[in-house]
């Protein structure tokens, strides 16, 4: 394929959470698989500058690229799926949008123009599209709008792809996912909500190339008549979704209604190749076929929204593929966990896995539990936070600094194990201020983490503030925890294990957010293989 880069849109309408994220992936997935070269961008319409400083609660997982961008968690849909790192552009919410017009009528780059939103806002939306495409590294930018199709904060982004529709022509076109809800008491699929979200979309002058249609139920050939004669698209442009039992599923499931297919057509491309999924199909045969299963234990104090940890969960799906098994994870909050009830807690995991965070809600049930892995000889994975946690309980338990801790939990302690970085002691402000992003780690020899890694030099994205205090380290190395790996630039502990358990491991960065379908993350399958043993 020669020429411009081709852009696709991706909205949703009738309801929000019908899977735009995991649409836009697949849909890149098959254009990938064809040869072309992709990439996908979120734009968000929330008003803060970036994920970094909402609450999980809110938003769920907070994804990091090696750029150091705090993300929404669709960019880790997107990795997983492409294999294909995203950065600061893939991500754009209309805080940031604002903030970068303000900055830019400060310094009086406007001439003294009245700044407003058409054409100022969404003059700068249409930039950030197609600041991929300038790249030239992609032939095909999709581009998800976050939100619902009506949501008052989504009309700058809506009236951005109408404008890039009438200036591009056949270098762009918009897919729209719509929801087709079923009654049960007249057992009829009922299309008039698509169609007012059509006519809405319509209304702000975008008609949409595709239709993609959510339904718990197999789409009759009368109603996809009845929805393309309705919203003005061609028959075969009425996409079927239906509810897969995993996500890894809908490529496959979009390769059969050949949404990649239409999509080039509306383009005006003729493919060059058919998808090449095998590797893909692979990694579903291993997941669906499974010839054993490990219990493991996911210790965290977000558990009741399970989106918070959105890119653990899933890499224990790529690592459990790779073992041919099924790992069933026992979501533990923290702040449930008691000396009396932890033997009873945590006897059936045969791993536990403590999760990031922040704050000192549910502290000390992860201490616990890795008192309970560490005695035990239960294989034990820290991730983070969790890797803090584990040098908290050393310090404790084998060491005798019984006040041992975190400054962050409890700045007056007098053994302070875990400090704050020293880059960090001037900082005020919150919003992407942290260690943000991929950093080096050199890797000692004869340890765990070698045998896991097979390489001296690795690198691994960070989230954090606070970190191992090195004025303890002769204490924890003469104890028995070594510290296996360590930031060559600033000396900063990386990795934390104890050689004498059969699998206790804890690190500062985050090696879920680089786990992928076709490169499951070594961490993640070596923690599942002593699951397993």
């Amino acid at each position: 394929m020669q020429g411009k880069t081709k852009y696709i849109f991706v909205t949703g309408g009738v309801t929000s959470s019908l899977g735009k994220g995991i649409l836009a992936a697949s849909l890149a997935k098959l254009l990938q698989s064809r040869g072309y070269t992709v990439t996908i961008q979120k734009l968000d319409p929330y008003i803060n500058i970036d994920p970094g400083t909402l609450n999980p609660y809110e938003h769920g997982e907070c994804y990091v690229t090696d750029d150091g961008a705090e993300t929404d968690l669709d960019l880790g849909h997107y990795e997983r799926f492409l294999n294909v790192s995203t950065s600061q552009a893939n991500n754009v919410t209309t805080g940031r949008i604002y903030l970068s017009v303000i900055e830019k009528e400060r310094k009086g780059e406007f001439l003294g123009k009245t700044v407003q939103v058409i054409p100022h806002i969404t003059d700068e939306i249409k930039n950030r599209i197609k600041l991929l495409g300038k790249t030239g590294q992609y032939q095909f930018v999709i581009t998800e709008i976050g939100g619902t199709v009506g949501d008052i904060e989504s009309l700058p982004y809506i009236e951005a792809v109408r404008q890039l529709k009438w200036e591009m022509g056949q270098d762009c076109a918009v897919v729209h996912l719509t929801l087709l809800p079923y009654l049960a008491t007249s057992g009829e699929l009922k299309t008039k909500p698509t169609q007012h979200s059509v006519k809405l979309l319509l209304e702000y002058g975008v008609q949409p190339d595709v239709l993609v249609c959510r339904s718990e139920y197999a789409i009759s050939r009368d109603i996809r008549k009845k929805i393309a004669l309705f919203c003005n698209v061609s028959n075969d442009a009425v996409i079927e979704a239906l509810d897969a039992p995993t996500i890894y599923e809908v490529p496959l499931l979009m390769e059969q209604e050949k949404l990649d297919e239409i999509v080039l057509q509306k383009l005006n491309v003729t493919p060059d190749a058919e998808p090449k999924l095998d590797k893909w199909r692979e990694f579903l045969h291993k997941l669906h076929n499974p010839s054993k299963e490990v219990c493991i234990a996911l210790v965290g104090k977000y558990v009741e929204l399970k989106e918070s940890y959105k890119s653990i969960a899933e890499a224990f799906i790529h690592a459990g593929a790779v073992n041919d098994c099924k790992v069933k994870l026992d979501w533990i909050h923290s702040e449930s966990l008691t000396e009396e009830n932890i033997n009873a807690k945590l006897k059936n995991a045969k791993g536990i896995l403590v999760a990031p965070g922040f704050g000192n809600r549910g502290i000390e049930g992860k201490v616990l539990a890795i008192k309970y892995a560490r005695e035990n000889k239960v294989p034990f994975f820290g991730i983070c936070l969790g890797m803090q946690c584990a040098v908290i309980e050393f310090a404790r338990n084998v060491l005798g600094l019984k006040d041992a801790h975190s400054r962050e939990m409890n700045p007056a302690t007098n053994s302070p194990v875990i400090d704050l970085l020293e880059a960090q002691k001037n900082i005020s402000h919150m919003g992407g201020t942290m260690r943000l992003g991929a950093y080096p780690c050199r890797i000692e020899d004869g340890t765990l983490a070698k045998k896991i890694y097979n390489t001296t030099d690795i690198q691994e994205r960070h989230r954090h503030r606070y970190e191992f205090n090195n004025e303890y380290t002769k204490q924890f190395t003469q104890a028995g925890m070594v510290i296996s790996g360590i930031n060559p630039d600033a000396g900063l502990a990386e990795i934390v294990e104890i050689p004498t358990h059969p699998f206790f491991i804890g690190v500062q960065f985050h090696p879920e957010y680089k786990s992928t379908v076709e490169r499951p993350h070594p961490l993640f399958v070596s923690f599942v293989k002593a699951c397993l043993g």
